[in-house]
């Protein structure tokens, strides 16, 4: 199977099933277009304490509830490709968020966290330098963070 037809498939298929969610009343139409809206401001913040504001908070607190799990490294050899894993033992976990101290843009992700399911998150970022990451969770309302410094030999963010 060539993969254009592929992409057209799987394309076709995310549309079938959200206009299936949409006909069957699981998913308002509007609700789907709000899944598009994201926080500008939040991602152009340049310290922890700005970007903790903008994504509504006055300030966050550090919660051995919040943790960075494997395979998060202590070195990461490629900036570019930086792995990172959070886990949230804090009941009520709302959304997780990564920043990265050092990069010029501090909110390096932001995920939110449907109730009744399991906090936890496992991406990639790009760290330009060796910085401190932090996992910030908002939880009932409050944010919590852990913090943790990574090492990078070869930087990712045009280093």
């Amino acid at each position: 199977m060539n993969s254009v037809r592929r992409e057209v498939l799987k394309a076709g298929g995310g549309v079938t099933v959200m206009a299936l969610a949409v006909s069957a009343g699981l998913l308002r139409p509007e609700e789907a277009l709000a899944q598009a809206a994201w926080n500008k401001a939040a991602f152009e913040t340049r310290s922890f304490a700005d970007t903790v504001k903008a994504l509504g908070g006055a300030a966050a607190v550090e919660n051995p509830g919040v943790r960075f799990a494997s395979p998060t490294p202590e070195i990461a050899e490629n900036g570019a490709l930086v792995p990172v894993t959070v886990t949230s033992s804090i009941p009520k976990t709302e959304s997780i968020a990564i920043l990265v101290e050092k990069n010029p843009n501090t909110l390096a992700a932001n995920f939110v966290v449907p109730n009744g399911t399991e906090p936890f998150i496992s991406t990639r970022v790009k760290m330009g330098q060796t910085s401190d990451i932090y996992a910030l969770v908002k939880a009932d309302g409050r944010y919590y963070y852990a913090k943790k410094e990574i090492k990078v030999t070869i930087g990712g963010c045009g280093g």
